[in-house]
Protein backbone atom coordinates (compact mmCIF):
# COMPACT_ATOMS: atom_id res chain seq x y z
CA UNK A 1 0.00 0.00 0.00
CA UNK A 2 1.25 3.47 -0.91
CA UNK A 3 0.86 6.33 1.56
CA UNK A 4 0.52 9.88 0.21
CA UNK A 5 0.80 12.90 2.47
CA UNK A 6 0.82 15.56 -0.25
CA UNK A 7 -0.97 15.95 -3.57
CA UNK A 8 -0.06 15.38 -6.27
CA UNK A 9 2.62 12.78 -5.85
CA UNK A 10 3.16 9.07 -5.60
CA UNK A 11 1.25 6.44 -7.57
CA UNK A 12 -1.25 7.21 -10.30
CA UNK A 13 -4.69 7.77 -8.76
CA UNK A 14 -6.56 8.30 -12.03
CA UNK A 15 -9.76 6.29 -12.18
CA UNK A 16 -9.49 5.23 -8.55
CA UNK A 17 -12.39 4.33 -6.28
CA UNK A 18 -11.99 6.66 -3.30
CA UNK A 19 -13.41 6.22 0.19
CA UNK A 20 -13.78 9.50 2.07
CA UNK A 21 -14.07 9.77 5.84
CA UNK A 22 -12.60 11.03 9.09
CA UNK A 23 -11.69 7.49 10.25
CA UNK A 24 -10.77 8.11 13.89
CA UNK A 25 -10.53 4.32 13.88
CA UNK A 26 -11.46 1.43 11.60
CA UNK A 27 -14.53 -0.10 13.24
CA UNK A 28 -17.00 -2.74 12.07
CA UNK A 29 -19.11 -0.20 10.19
CA UNK A 30 -16.07 1.11 8.35
CA UNK A 31 -15.05 -2.42 7.41
CA UNK A 32 -18.42 -3.08 5.82
CA UNK A 33 -18.14 0.12 3.79
CA UNK A 34 -14.53 -0.61 2.81
CA UNK A 35 -15.36 -4.16 1.77
CA UNK A 36 -18.04 -2.90 -0.61
CA UNK A 37 -15.67 -0.25 -1.93
CA UNK A 38 -13.14 -3.02 -2.58
CA UNK A 39 -15.78 -4.93 -4.56
CA UNK A 40 -16.50 -1.84 -6.69
CA UNK A 41 -12.79 -1.26 -7.31
CA UNK A 42 -12.22 -4.88 -8.31
CA UNK A 43 -15.17 -4.78 -10.73
CA UNK A 44 -13.72 -1.66 -12.33
CA UNK A 45 -10.17 -3.00 -12.17
CA UNK A 46 -9.30 0.29 -10.48
CA UNK A 47 -7.10 1.07 -7.48
CA UNK A 48 -8.86 1.42 -4.13
CA UNK A 49 -7.90 4.59 -2.27
CA UNK A 50 -8.84 5.94 1.15
CA UNK A 51 -8.56 9.59 2.17
CA UNK A 52 -8.21 10.53 5.84
CA UNK A 53 -7.51 13.90 7.42
CA UNK A 54 -4.62 14.59 9.79
CA UNK A 55 -5.25 15.89 12.35
CA UNK A 56 -8.90 14.95 12.89
CA UNK A 57 -10.94 17.99 11.70
CA UNK A 58 -12.61 18.42 15.09
CA UNK A 59 -9.17 18.59 16.72
CA UNK A 60 -8.31 21.44 14.35
CA UNK A 61 -11.46 23.41 15.15
CA UNK A 62 -11.39 22.61 18.88
CA UNK A 63 -7.72 22.23 19.82
CA UNK A 64 -8.49 22.29 23.56
CA UNK A 65 -10.87 19.34 23.34
CA UNK A 66 -8.05 16.78 23.40
CA UNK A 67 -7.27 14.00 20.92
CA UNK A 68 -10.19 12.30 19.18
CA UNK A 69 -8.31 9.66 17.23
CA UNK A 70 -9.11 6.24 18.66
CA UNK A 71 -6.36 4.41 16.79
CA UNK A 72 -2.93 5.64 15.76
CA UNK A 73 -2.18 6.38 12.13
CA UNK A 74 0.14 3.35 12.10
CA UNK A 75 -2.64 1.04 13.32
CA UNK A 76 -5.20 2.40 10.87
CA UNK A 77 -2.74 2.10 7.98
CA UNK A 78 -2.15 -1.56 8.84
CA UNK A 79 -5.88 -2.21 8.95
CA UNK A 80 -6.48 -0.46 5.62
CA UNK A 81 -3.73 -2.49 4.01
CA UNK A 82 -5.15 -5.75 5.38
CA UNK A 83 -8.54 -4.90 3.82
CA UNK A 84 -6.90 -4.39 0.42
CA UNK A 85 -6.53 -0.62 0.11
CA UNK A 86 -3.96 0.30 -2.53
CA UNK A 87 -3.43 3.99 -1.71
CA UNK A 88 -3.86 5.78 1.62
CA UNK A 89 -4.04 9.57 1.33
CA UNK A 90 -3.40 11.42 4.61
CA UNK A 91 -4.43 14.95 3.73
CA UNK A 92 -3.17 17.64 6.13
CA UNK A 93 -6.18 19.38 7.65
CA UNK A 94 -5.14 23.01 7.98
CA UNK A 95 -6.63 26.50 7.65
CA UNK A 96 -6.50 26.32 3.85
CA UNK A 97 -8.45 23.08 3.71
CA UNK A 98 -10.87 24.24 6.42
CA UNK A 99 -11.76 27.33 4.37
CA UNK A 100 -12.25 25.42 1.11
CA UNK A 101 -15.83 25.22 -0.16
CA UNK A 102 -17.34 21.82 -0.83
CA UNK A 103 -17.49 22.53 -4.57
CA UNK A 104 -13.85 23.67 -4.66
CA UNK A 105 -12.76 20.54 -2.77
CA UNK A 106 -14.49 18.32 -5.33
CA UNK A 107 -13.19 20.19 -8.36
CA UNK A 108 -9.65 20.87 -7.14
CA UNK A 109 -8.82 17.83 -5.05
CA UNK A 110 -11.05 14.94 -6.10
CA UNK A 111 -11.09 15.71 -9.83
CA UNK A 112 -8.17 18.02 -10.51
CA UNK A 113 -5.53 16.25 -8.45
CA UNK A 114 -6.85 12.70 -8.03
CA UNK A 115 -9.11 12.12 -11.06
CA UNK A 116 -11.30 9.68 -9.15
CA UNK A 117 -13.93 7.64 -10.97
CA UNK A 118 -16.10 6.72 -7.99
CA UNK A 119 -16.63 7.95 -4.41
CA UNK A 120 -17.76 5.89 -1.44
CA UNK A 121 -18.95 7.70 1.71
CA UNK A 122 -21.13 7.17 4.73
CA UNK A 123 -24.52 8.82 4.30
CA UNK A 124 -23.84 11.22 7.19
CA UNK A 125 -20.44 12.37 5.85
CA UNK A 126 -20.00 16.16 5.72
CA UNK A 127 -17.16 18.17 4.19
CA UNK A 128 -16.20 21.64 3.00
CA UNK A 129 -16.38 25.02 4.70
CA UNK A 130 -19.19 25.10 7.22
CA UNK A 131 -19.85 21.38 6.57
CA UNK A 132 -21.81 22.48 3.51
CA UNK A 133 -20.96 19.39 1.46
CA UNK A 134 -23.06 16.25 1.81
CA UNK A 135 -24.27 13.31 -0.25
CA UNK A 136 -26.64 15.56 -2.23
CA UNK A 137 -23.74 17.83 -3.26
CA UNK A 138 -21.56 14.86 -4.20
CA UNK A 139 -24.32 13.19 -6.21
CA UNK A 140 -25.11 16.39 -8.13
CA UNK A 141 -21.46 17.11 -8.87
CA UNK A 142 -20.90 13.49 -9.80
CA UNK A 143 -23.56 13.77 -12.47
CA UNK A 144 -22.00 17.00 -13.74
CA UNK A 145 -18.37 15.86 -13.65
CA UNK A 146 -18.72 12.17 -14.51
CA UNK A 147 -17.91 10.25 -11.33
CA UNK A 148 -20.09 7.80 -9.45
CA UNK A 149 -21.16 8.06 -5.81
CA UNK A 150 -22.15 5.34 -3.35
CA UNK A 151 -23.53 6.31 0.06
CA UNK A 152 -24.01 3.85 2.91
CA UNK A 153 -26.20 3.91 5.98
CA UNK A 154 -24.46 3.50 9.35
CA UNK A 155 -24.00 -0.11 10.38
CA UNK A 156 -25.83 -1.10 13.55
CA UNK A 157 -24.85 -3.60 16.20
CA UNK A 158 -27.36 -5.76 18.04
CA UNK A 159 -30.68 -3.97 18.21
CA UNK A 160 -30.68 -0.47 16.77
CA UNK A 161 -27.34 0.68 18.16
CA UNK A 162 -25.30 2.62 15.64
CA UNK A 163 -21.64 1.62 15.41
CA UNK A 164 -19.76 4.89 15.61
CA UNK A 165 -16.52 6.40 16.80
CA UNK A 166 -18.49 8.38 19.40
CA UNK A 167 -19.90 5.18 20.89
CA UNK A 168 -16.42 3.66 21.06
CA UNK A 169 -15.03 6.75 22.82
CA UNK A 170 -17.89 6.58 25.32
CA UNK A 171 -17.09 2.93 26.06
CA UNK A 172 -13.40 3.66 26.57
CA UNK A 173 -14.11 6.64 28.82
CA UNK A 174 -16.45 4.46 30.90
CA UNK A 175 -13.76 1.81 31.41
CA UNK A 176 -15.45 -0.74 29.16
CA UNK A 177 -12.79 -2.06 26.76
CA UNK A 178 -14.92 -5.15 26.03
CA UNK A 179 -17.71 -2.89 24.73
CA UNK A 180 -15.24 -0.93 22.62
CA UNK A 181 -13.93 -4.21 21.20
CA UNK A 182 -17.45 -5.33 20.29
CA UNK A 183 -17.96 -2.18 18.23
CA UNK A 184 -14.47 -2.18 16.73
CA UNK A 185 -14.48 -5.86 15.84
CA UNK A 186 -11.15 -6.38 17.61
CA UNK A 187 -9.44 -5.43 20.86
CA UNK A 188 -8.74 -1.71 21.15
CA UNK A 189 -5.00 -1.14 21.22
CA UNK A 190 -2.40 1.59 21.45
CA UNK A 191 1.16 1.54 20.21
CA UNK A 192 4.32 3.45 20.91
CA UNK A 193 8.01 3.27 21.62
CA UNK A 194 9.00 2.32 25.14
CA UNK A 195 10.48 5.34 26.90
CA UNK A 196 12.75 5.56 29.92
CA UNK A 197 10.85 6.15 33.13
CA UNK A 198 11.99 6.63 36.70
CA UNK A 199 12.62 2.84 36.97
CA UNK A 200 10.75 2.77 40.27
CA UNK A 201 8.90 -0.36 39.18
CA UNK A 202 12.13 -2.32 39.17
CA UNK A 203 12.79 -1.46 42.80
CA UNK A 204 9.48 -3.01 43.91
CA UNK A 205 9.67 -6.08 41.67
CA UNK A 206 7.34 -4.92 38.89
CA UNK A 207 9.36 -3.41 36.00
CA UNK A 208 7.21 -1.61 33.47
CA UNK A 209 7.35 -0.53 29.84
CA UNK A 210 6.31 3.12 29.74
CA UNK A 211 4.37 4.72 26.88
CA UNK A 212 2.92 8.21 26.50
CA UNK A 213 -0.48 8.38 24.79
CA UNK A 214 -0.29 11.97 23.56
CA UNK A 215 -2.21 11.71 20.27
CA UNK A 216 -4.82 9.06 21.13
CA UNK A 217 -8.18 9.42 22.85
CA UNK A 218 -7.48 8.53 26.50
CA UNK A 219 -9.40 5.70 28.16
CA UNK A 220 -10.55 5.81 31.78
CA UNK A 221 -7.74 6.11 34.29
CA UNK A 222 -7.16 2.83 36.03
CA UNK A 223 -5.68 -0.66 35.95
CA UNK A 224 -6.28 -3.01 33.03
CA UNK A 225 -5.61 -6.58 32.02
CA UNK A 226 -3.77 -6.21 28.70
CA UNK A 227 -1.69 -8.04 26.12
CA UNK A 228 1.56 -6.63 24.79
CA UNK A 229 2.74 -7.48 21.26
CA UNK A 230 6.45 -6.89 20.75
CA UNK A 231 8.35 -6.09 17.55
CA UNK A 232 9.23 -9.77 17.07
CA UNK A 233 5.52 -10.65 17.05
CA UNK A 234 5.52 -12.33 20.44
CA UNK A 235 2.46 -11.79 22.64
CA UNK A 236 2.66 -11.39 26.40
CA UNK A 237 -0.06 -11.25 29.03
CA UNK A 238 0.38 -8.19 31.19
CA UNK A 239 -1.17 -5.75 33.64
CA UNK A 240 -1.15 -2.00 33.00
CA UNK A 241 -1.93 1.24 34.73
CA UNK A 242 -3.00 4.29 32.77
CA UNK A 243 -3.17 7.53 34.67
CA UNK A 244 -1.38 10.17 36.69
CA UNK A 245 0.42 7.80 39.12
CA UNK A 246 -0.62 9.83 42.22
CA UNK A 247 1.31 7.63 44.66
CA UNK A 248 4.63 8.71 43.14
CA UNK A 249 3.65 12.27 42.27
CA UNK A 250 3.11 11.87 38.53
CA UNK A 251 2.40 15.04 36.58
CA UNK A 252 1.15 13.72 33.21
CA UNK A 253 -0.85 10.68 32.08
CA UNK A 254 1.28 7.65 31.29
CA UNK A 255 0.72 4.02 30.40
CA UNK A 256 2.84 1.61 32.45
CA UNK A 257 2.79 -2.03 31.33
CA UNK A 258 4.16 -4.91 33.41
CA UNK A 259 4.73 -8.03 31.25
CA UNK A 260 4.31 -11.27 33.16
CA UNK A 261 7.29 -13.65 33.28
CA UNK A 262 9.36 -11.50 30.93
CA UNK A 263 13.03 -10.66 31.17
CA UNK A 264 14.55 -8.40 28.57
CA UNK A 265 15.30 -4.85 27.52
CA UNK A 266 12.32 -3.12 25.89
CA UNK A 267 13.69 0.43 25.76
CA UNK A 268 13.14 1.95 22.34
CA UNK A 269 11.05 -0.97 21.11
CA UNK A 270 7.75 -0.34 19.37
CA UNK A 271 5.08 -2.29 21.24
CA UNK A 272 1.34 -2.65 20.79
CA UNK A 273 -0.88 -2.95 23.86
CA UNK A 274 -4.37 -4.49 23.63
CA UNK A 275 -6.82 -3.49 26.38
CA UNK A 276 -8.80 -6.55 27.47
CA UNK A 277 -10.53 -5.78 30.78
CA UNK A 278 -10.80 -2.98 33.34
CA UNK A 279 -9.77 -4.08 36.83
CA UNK A 280 -10.13 -0.99 39.03
CA UNK A 281 -9.85 2.82 39.07
CA UNK A 282 -6.50 4.45 39.70
CA UNK A 283 -5.92 5.37 43.35
CA UNK A 284 -3.31 6.88 45.63
CA UNK A 285 -1.61 4.61 48.19
CA UNK A 286 0.10 5.46 51.45
CA UNK A 287 3.49 4.34 50.17
CA UNK A 288 5.42 1.97 47.91
CA UNK A 289 4.78 -1.09 50.10
CA UNK A 290 1.03 -0.62 49.79
CA UNK A 291 1.39 0.02 46.06
CA UNK A 292 3.47 -3.14 45.64
CA UNK A 293 0.87 -5.24 47.48
CA UNK A 294 -1.92 -3.87 45.28
CA UNK A 295 0.03 -4.47 42.05
CA UNK A 296 0.44 -8.10 43.12
CA UNK A 297 -3.34 -8.38 43.57
CA UNK A 298 -3.96 -6.65 40.23
CA UNK A 299 -1.54 -9.02 38.52
CA UNK A 300 -3.36 -12.05 39.96
CA UNK A 301 -6.66 -10.65 38.75
CA UNK A 302 -5.26 -9.99 35.27
CA UNK A 303 -3.85 -13.51 35.05
CA UNK A 304 -7.34 -14.87 35.78
CA UNK A 305 -9.07 -12.62 33.24
CA UNK A 306 -6.73 -12.92 30.28
CA UNK A 307 -7.16 -16.65 29.51
CA UNK A 308 -10.94 -16.04 29.27
CA UNK A 309 -10.41 -13.56 26.42
CA UNK A 310 -8.06 -15.64 24.30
Amino acid sequence: MHILRHLPGGPDTRGSVLVLGNFACVHRGHRALLSDAKRIADERQAPLAVMVFEPHPQEFFRPDSGPLRIESFRTRAQEFEAIGVDILIALPFDAHLASMSAQHFVLDVLIGRLSVSHLVVGRDFRFGKGRSGDIAVLSYMGEMEGFGVSAYEPVVAQGAEKISSSAIRAALKAGKPEEAARLLGHWWSVDGHVAHGDQRGRTIGFPTANLKLTDIFPPAFGVYAVRAILEDGSRHDAVANFGMRPTVGGTAPQLEVHLFDFAGDLYGQLINVEFIAYIRPEQKFAGLDALKAQIAKDSDQARKLLPLSA
